[in-house]
Parts: structure tokens; C-alpha cells; sequence
């Protein structure tokens, strides 16, 4: 670490490498030096390359040090518009957001509006029943609890006798009939696809990884398909951006119901993770406390329609307040809000005062809000009822000193050239010295300052926000009961396959959501035909994730035969599921003379001691042939039962092979 020179007749050490950088914490465990003035010859290795990597890390975070070519860890500053760019768009993008682009005028901007709400907050105090002041410190009593309507439940029992029994299949089959959304589906180069019946094999890797079965159990189940063939579409057919264009069309077509409108107007939407489990041998899971179990988070967008905007699978040790934003500039759909609500996870300083140079209002539901510090606009600032809430001021200057800055960001998000989600990564908690980063924060905190004033003074808000969360923990549910294959837990250890999977489910959802609200509808026409009287409070109570009616697992029925007991299976599909169905080469229930037929299964059930289980019914002219059951003894028996209509004539023909 050091060599040693004679200066002037003595001999004195050089040092060799430059150690400023190293914390007080980590100088002991590496020098056993209790100070810094003598430099050490030597340090302990064992301790030295953690803590170099341990400094890479948090430079990284702060954004001090970057990897070029990267993209989460480049360096952002090359990401923005260039200054003479920002100074052609800074206008209409102020104009856009709503925000003055003057440094004064943006700062007499915020502090009016600030003043304002805390006036106004003081003001209707004395008239809160529901919010007191004690000892400096609010306090927010729960409202009552409202009840269930009688016209409520009875709406809800009569459309529940009016929604038929569906299956996943059919609900698939029906809403790409109406949408047609797996035209984004297709081979990867871009040609047109030469693959025979396409769309039901596009309705069946939906369903496979949708469900989270996977290949080779779902091969099982479908007839006609081979684990390979739902693997070859998946890889070669579908891709992240397609998932997100066919999510694109369900949406477009979903807010064209004017049901919907009794719900949300579409312009909020709600975020929240929900735990997914996986294997421990991949890159993007880990364990985490808050789950207690090792996996990922899909991170969710609803709207206040309750239909989701948006969704992306996270580590879970990621901050997902990161991610809040994205979506504004990401989602191509008809129904585009311009508020987020969110849990505590979906909120700091730095998010708020990106969200206000967006545009976009914040609204989240923060469990430990008492804690946050309230900012007044002025030392001199004083209020009758609420003084006592406030123990900080707001730093104007800072603000309008880098007010360009922070305008420069949301040109450049709004341009393409980088997205909410990379500056907030770069501008965390670990930038305390970048100055950029303070003035994000500064404006964060007088912009969270006048809604937790909001949050206080209306109650209407209140229960607002605890809607739309309470949407998206509901739609978490519908997510996670789709998924019924796997175990819960998501096979695979690729990053981008763990993308898909959860934007697969996404799709499924809002598949299944819109064959609700179509359903739903034709019932509530239906009713009002026949004269009932349909409050509106009723139908704003209603929910499109019902599942009563959806059969997820398909019909099992015991059928009595001489004398034993038979277990067979039912496998409904819809007419075009019928029509398009393909073959293999082995499907034994196609058309044919008997001798053929059992020849067939012969070949195809060359397993002993197996049950082939198996009801089907095809028509070829005048032939009807049923299979009732094939069964395979020990060592080459084989029994097969069907049933052969002609014209009104029905002949059973039991036949030994």
C-alpha cells in the first residue's frame, strides 16, 4: 500500500492507492487504525473487496458512478433532451402539464395553492366531525360503516341466476370472436403465420400460461395439442409487446360499455403488488421479509374501472413507488387517467414532486402519515386550528434555482427519451448530494404537505382512496384464483418468461372481466324488459370479478355400465373452438368405420393398465359417433364402447379388440 522515498535525508511512505473514499465503519475492520492520521501499509483484503463493492453499490444508486451501455445504471443526464431541444418544447409542455414554466411564476404557483388548501383545511375544522387536533397531532375517526342495500343483494342473486355456467375456453373464445385481440399474435419476423387454425392455438397458450398450467400439463388436458406446440408459440409468436397491444384491444373494446361509467369516470387508476412465488435459482426473485417467502411482485395498475391499465413483474426488495408512473406513458388505451392511488410503498418526496411536473396528482393511502412532516409556505405563516401540525418550511429558493432542471426531466420523459421509472431509480434516497435530486424533494414536500391538508379537511376523499385500493387488492384476488396451475408458483427462472407469465394472466383477466360486464349487461336489459325496477346505487355496487358462474377445471360425472362404475369427462367448447379445432394424427375421435376407430385407439393407447377417459361427439354426414369409454386390460385387451346414429336408428355395438 505504500513505498518509501528519501526526502531530504529521510525516509518517509508514499502511498499508493488513495483510500479518502473509505467510511469511518469500514477503516477500522480494514487498518486496525482507530484514526486517520497515519496512512496504513497495510489493509486486510478479506474486508477490502466488500467494501469497495459495497461503495460501487450505493454510487450506482446515487447515480455518481454509471456503466456505459447500461440501462438502468448509464448515466441519465446523456438520457435528457439537450438544452437547446428543451428550450423549443418547455412551453407547450408547460401548457400540456399545466404548470408555469417561469421560475417565479411556478413558485407563486405552488405557494398560492398551498396557502390556500391549509386556509381551507383550518377553516372547515371547527365543522370536522370526524378530525380532531390533540396534543399537535391529528386524529381521523372512522366514518360508519355503510350496509348492504336490500335492492343490492337482490340484484345481485337475480343476475347470478341469468349469467349461464362458462368456461375459461369459452370465455377466451367468445371475447376473441367479439375482438379479435390476438391479431398482435404472430411469428416474431413479422410475416404472416402459416400455422393451421392459429387462433385456437393462440387461445390455448393464453389459457396455458395464463392459468399458470404450463405446457405439458395443459398438453394433457387439451385434446389435439402436444406440450412442444404450446412451447414453439410461446417462443416464437408471442412477445412481451404483443401482450400489451392484444391488452390494448380487450381495453379499447371494454370502455365502450356504458355500465362501466357507474363505477369510475377512468381517469384514476390504483397501484399495487401482489407476491408471486418462484424457484430460488434465477436473477430477478429473492426473498423478502415483508412476504416471507422467496419470489417476485406483479405490479399492478386498475382503474377506477376495474379493468387493469397495466402490469409488470418486480424483484420484491424493489421500491414500488419507482414504477408508479410509468404507466401514463406506457398505457396506449382509450381510458387514460391523470391520478394514482396508492399504499405507503407508492409514495415519497421525490415521487410527489415528480408527479406535480407531470401533470399527474398523487393520491396515496400512507399508513403512517401522522409521522410526515407538514411544510408552511413562510416562517411568518400561522393557522387558528392546525398551527400546531406544521414543523418545517419550504425551501423556495432551491426550487426555483433548479426549477429548469426539473422541467428538463419531464420534457425528456415526455419525449421518449427516458421513463419515470430510470430518473426515479437514479434520484433516490441514496442521492442526498445530488442537487437535483433536493429540489425534486423540496417540491415533494410542499406538494404532499397540501394533500395529506386534503386528506384531513375531506372526507369524500377519503373514501375515495380507500376504494380504489380496495379495488386493487380485489383485483389481486381475481389474479391469483385465474392462476390455479403450477402450485402458485411460476415455473420459470427466465426473466423475460416471468414477464410474460404475468402479462398472459393480465390478459386472461381482462378477458374474463369483459365477458362479465358483456353478461351483465344483457342480464340488466333483460331485467328492466321484464320490469324490474333497477336502483343506480345498485348497479355502482356491483363488481365485474364475480366468479360463481366460471367452471375453471372443466364437468366430471360418474355414468353407471354393466354394472360398475365409470368415471368420464366432458369437455364443452363453443361452435368456433369446434370448427377449429386441430387433429393429430393419433385423435381418436375423428370420423370413421368401426374396425378404423378402434384401430386408432389401439395405436394410441399402448400404455397397460391404462384408463382412457374420453366423451366426444363429431358429425360427418349421416354418421353420429359417440365414444363413451376405451379401456385397456392386461395384457392387449381393449374394450371400446360407442354409439352410431343414423337418421332416427340408435345402435350400441360393443367391440373387443
Amino acid at each position: 500500500m505504500t513505498r518509501t522515498e528519501r526526502v531530504g535525508g529521510k525516509s518517509r511512505p508514499i502511498p499508493l492507492l488513495d483510500l479518502s473514499w473509505v467510511p469511518d465503519g469500514w477503516w477500522r475492520l480494514m487498518t486496525d487504525e482507530p484514526r486517520w492520521d497515519a496512512f496504513p501499509e497495510r489493509v486486510r483484503r478479506r474486508h477490502f473487496e466488500p467494501c469497495v463493492f459495497s461503495q460501487l453499490m450505493l454510487e450506482l444508486k446515487a447515480g455518481d458512478l454509471c456503466i456505459v451501455g447500461s440501462d438502468t445504471f448509464a448515466d441519465y443526464r446523456e438520457q435528457l433532451v439537450s438544452w437547446e431541444t428543451y428550450r423549443e418544447r418547455v412551453a407547450d409542455y408547460g401548457a400540456t402539464a399545466g404548470v408555469p414554466v417561469d421560475r417565479q411564476a411556478f413558485v407563486e404557483h405552488v405557494r398560492t395553492w398551498l396557502d390556500g388548501v391549509a386556509t381551507a383545511t383550518d377553516e372547515g375544522l371547527p365543522e370536522n366531525k370526524l378530525v380532531r387536533i390533540e396534543n399537535s397531532e391529528a386524529i381521523i375517526t372512522r366514518p360508519p360503516r355503510r350496509t348492504e342495500s336490500a335492492s343490492t343483494r337482490e340484484l345481485e342473486a337475480r343476475l347470478a341466476e341469468l349469467m349461464p355456467e362458462q368456461h375459461l375456453l369459452d370465455i377466451l373464445t367468445d371475447t376473441e370472436h367479439w375482438l379479435r385481440w390476438s391479431g398482435p399474435f404472430g411469428p416474431i419476423s413479422g410475416h404472416e403465420t402459416k400455422l393451421e387454425d392459429a387462433i385456437v392455438r393462440y387461445l390455448a397458450t393464453v389459457f396455458c400460461y395464463g392459468t399458470n398450467m404450463g405446457p405439458s400439463q395443459a398438453a394433457r388436458s387439451l385434446m389435439g395439442l402436444d406440450r412442444r406446440q404450446i412451447e414453439w408459440i410461446n417462443q416464437h409468436h408471442v412477445i412481451e409487446d404483443a401482450l400489451d397491444e392484444a391488452n390494448m384491444i380487450v381495453l379499447n373494446g371494454y370502455n365502450r360499455f356504458l355500465m362501466t361509467r357507474a363505477w369510475g369516470s377512468g381517469k384514476r387508476v390504483s397501484a399495487d403488488g401482489t407476491h408471486w412465488d418462484t424457484y430460488e435459482r434465477n436473477l430477478l426473485a429473492e426473498r423478502h421479509i415483508r412476504y416471507g417467502g422467496f419470489g417476485g411482485v406483479a405490479f399492478y395498475h386498475v382503474s377506477d374501472l376495474y379493468v387493469a391499465l397495466f402490469s409488470r413483474f418486480i424483484p420484491c426488495g424493489a421500491y414500488e413507488g419507482v414504477y408508479i408512473l410509468d404507466p401514463f406513458y406506457k398505457n396506449k388505451s382509450d381510458i387514460q387517467p391523470d391520478t394514482v392511488h396508492a399504499d405507503t410503498h407508492g409514495q415519497s418526496a421525490a415521487i410527489f414532486g415528480l408527479a406535480y411536473i407531470l401533470g399527474i396528482q398523487l393520491m396515496p393511502r400512507i399508513r403512517n402519515w401522522k409521522h410526515l412532516v407538514l411544510y408552511r409556505s413562510t416562517k411568518e405563516t400561522r393557522y387558528q386550528h392546525i398551527d400546531g401540525l406544521f414543523t418545517g418550511v419550504v425551501d423556495w429558493d432551491l426550487i426555483a434555482t433548479h426549477l429548469p432542471d426539473m422541467l428538463r426531466v419531464g420534457v425528456s420523459i415526455a419525449a421518449g427519451t427516458i421513463s419515470p421509472s430510470t430518473i426515479l431509480r437514479r434520484l433516490g434516497t441514496y442521492s442526498r448530494k445530488n442537487r437535483l435530486y433536493l429540489a425534486f424533494r423540496e417540491l415533494g414536500v410542499a406538494v404532499r404537505t397540501g394533500f395529506l391538508l386534503q386528506f384531513l379537511g375531506n372526507a369524500e376523499l377519503r373514501s375515495t382512496i380507500q376504494a380504489a385500493t380496495n379495488k386493487s387488492e380485489s383485483f389481486n384476488e381475481f389474479v391469483k384464483w385465474l392462476a390455479f396451475g403450477g402450485g402458485g408458483v411460476i415455473a420459470e427462472n427466465d426473466r423475460g418468461e416471468q414477464r410474460k407469465i404475468i402479462k398472459y394472466n393480465h390478459l386472461l383477466a381482462n378477458c374474463l372481466i369483459f365477458h362479465n360486464v358483456c353478461m351483465m349487461t344483457r342480464a340488466l336489459y333483460k331485467l328492466r324488459a321484464d320490469g324490474m325496477q333497477i336502483e343506480p346505487e345498485a348497479v355502482v355496487a356491483l363488481s365485474p370479478y364475480v366468479r360463481s358462474h366460471i367452471n375453471r377445471f372443466g364437468q366430471y360425472t360418474f355414468v353407471s355400465a354393466a354394472g360398475r362404475s365409470r368415471l368420464t369427462t366432458t369437455c364443452r367448447s363453443s361452435p368456433m373452438a369446434r370448427q377449429q379445432r386441430p387433429r393429430s394424427r393419433l385423435d381418436h375421435s375423428q370420423p370413421g368405420p368401426p374396425d378404423e376407430m378402434g384401430q386408432k385407439c389401439r395405436n394410441r393407447c399402448h400404455r397397460p393398465s391404462t384408463l382412457i377417459l374420453g366423451r366426444t361427439r363429431l358429425s360427418n354426414g349421416s354418421w353420429n359417433f359417440q365414444v363413451h369409454s376405451i379401456e385397456i386390460f392386461p395384457p392387449t385387451d381393449v374394450v371400446v364402447s360407442w354409439r352410431v346414429e343414423l337418421g332416427s336408428d340408435e345402435n350400441e355395438w360393443p367391440r373387443s379388440r
